[in-house]
């Protein structure tokens, strides 16, 4: 599984290519924060805490970023790489819930 199409990186220009992995990478630190704190959480519910963190422009307790447009695809592509990566794990009993 791919995050963005590979099509999409062999037309875009470098400053393209960059800002979606920046993009990406927020998105990953979101994911990540939330789940630190959380422990455990409902794949629907994280996904919609990150939309929301985005559209704040807000990356955790006391930090800012400039907010943008996120789609759920967007979030739940980088809950795959995540999963893929081992920082996060589903439930045996309930692969919907997250944790990391």
């Amino acid at each position: 599984l791919r995050l963005l199409p590979q099509q999409r990186y062999l037309r875009a220009e470098r400053a393209e290519v960059s800002a979606l992995e920046r993009k990406r990478n927020i998105l990953c630190c979101l994911i990540t924060r939330i789940l630190k704190v959380e422990k455990q959480l409902h794949i629907d519910n994280l996904v919609f805490r990150v939309i929301d963190a985005c559209q704040k422009g807000e990356l955790g307790p006391g930090l800012q970023f400039l907010s943008f447009c996120c789609h759920s695809v967007d979030v739940l592509s980088c809950v795959l790489h995540l999963l893929n990566q081992g920082y996060l794990r589903r439930q045996e009993e309930r692969p919907h819930v997250l944790e990391y």
